[in-house]
């Protein structure tokens, strides 16, 4: 495979990766490969310039103020919550409450929810989680009695459906899927495992963390009542993402956390909440990120187009292939559809030592369990090494892990 070959189709990658700075660096005297934007995507230079735009020329505290700076400011601020309303296709801007990240989402609305269940009450997740859709919900089966059930998953590590249809019962209030596994690269029907839980009267959520930035996502489509994103997996900066919640939800949702901001009134007597989506969003946010946040969507929206998503489904096929050619690799996850993350484990070589090693060719990649302790647990490993794709790898870097992983073999084994 070669890179022209993706040029040719229509998709200029060389263009793309001249838009970010740290790319063209060096590590341990090698190019910089870097394949861990599942856990964090680097930024293109308009983010970084839409950060320090706001901090050199038009930073103010939002929706307080009545000057000329805090108008500015506010303005940007919200027209991203707009921006994010289109992303993920919701009907209306008051269905995104802006969050610091998938896991802030998830939080506010496993608390929320919590307030209403009782010891015995069950919620349904899958073994392919992240624990930032884990650990919520076991903070109400440790203080409220909830019980959880377990979604399995198949050897090609696809999620079971008809057992995922099976653990419905009369005491299932909740549903909390990963749309897309961090670790195995699969994608889930998410408009099919709504229409399952609706069935049962039952509300869904699903950590679109991964997906989202494989997209496209409609929230609309899918009907699911939350979806939660996170802002550094879109290109964008640290500490930015939101919830998507559906129609009336946020009204019928208590508030998550008290302070500034998230109120209409306060008094000696009582508190009056402010309308959603600003119920949910106490306190000072993260201006300058949010504002940046809108910014990595224009980029996304000009850029993330259908054959920049074939590109990277295309290098991570490659990249497939050719674990597929070596001994002693076992891949984790080859359910169809999937996107453009690939574990492995090395057969007598622990995940750790084939990063550490991967490294000194400038080859970044992620080992550990990559927050899927589950998961992990499922396919009988401690931990595995995954190479993730974006817009910006080319068919070199591809050549460029593999080269590298073999020489890391080869001092190992």
């Amino acid at each position: 495979m070669s890179a022209l070959a993706h040029t040719a189709s229509g998709f200029d990658v060389d263009a793309i990766r001249a838009q970010f700075p740290i790319l063209s660096r060096e590590v341990h005297g090698k190019p910089l490969v870097y394949l861990d934007s599942a856990a964090s995507a680097q930024k293109p230079q308009a983010v970084i310039d839409a950060l320090g735009d706001v901090w050199r020329g038009s930073y103010a505290n939002v929706h307080r103020g009545l000057h000329t700076l805090a108008n500015e400011t506010t303005e940007a601020f919200e027209a991203t919550r707009g921006k994010l309303a289109a992303f993920l296709g919701a009907a209306r801007s008051e269905e995104i409450v802006l969050t610091r990240g998938t896991t802030e989402a998830i939080n506010l609305v496993a608390s929320g929810i919590g307030h209403g269940l009782k010891e015995g009450d069950e919620i349904i997740l899958s073994q392919m989680e992240h624990h930032s859709n884990i650990v919520p919900w076991h903070f109400l089966r440790e203080r409220k009695g909830v019980v959880i059930r377990w979604t399995p998953v198949t050897d090609e590590g696809a999620l079971d459906t008809a057992a995922y249809e099976a653990l419905f019962t009369s005491r299932t209030k909740m549903v909390a899927l990963s749309h897309m596994s961090n670790v195995l690269g699969t994608k889930n029907d998410a408009k099919a495992l709504t229409e399952i839980a609706h069935r049962h009267g039952v509300p869904i959520l699903f950590d679109g963390s991964q997906a989202a930035v494989h997209g496209p996502v409609d929230v609309s489509a899918i009907g699911c009542d939350f979806y939660a994103i996170t802002g550094h997996k879109l290109y964008g900066p640290n500490a930015t993402g939101a919830l998507y919640a559906k129609g009336d939800w946020l009204e019928r949702l208590p508030a998550f956390m008290g302070g500034g901001e998230m109120i209409a009134e306060v008094s000696e007597e009582g508190v009056v909440y402010a309308a959603p989506p600003h119920k949910f969003e106490a306190g000072t946010p993260a201006i300058a990120d949010v504002i940046a946040l809108g910014a990595a969507l224009d980029w996304m929206d000009a850029h993330v187009t259908p054959e920049a998503l074939a590109h990277e489904h295309a290098l991570a096929e490659a990249a497939t292939a050719g674990l597929k050619a070596m001994d002693g690799i076992r891949i984790l996850g080859e359910a169809p559809g999937k996107g453009p993350i690939v574990s492995f484990v090395v057969e007598n070589a622990h995940a750790h030592d084939i990063a550490q090693l991967m490294d000194r060719y400038g080859v970044a990649v992620r080992a550990g369990h990559h927050c899927a302790h589950p998961l992990m647990k499922r396919f009988g490993v401690a931990a595995s090494v995954r190479a993730s794709f974006a817009v910006y790898n080319t068919a070199d870097e591809v050549d460029a892990f593999l080269d590298a992983l073999r020489r890391a073999r080869a001092f190992l084994i």
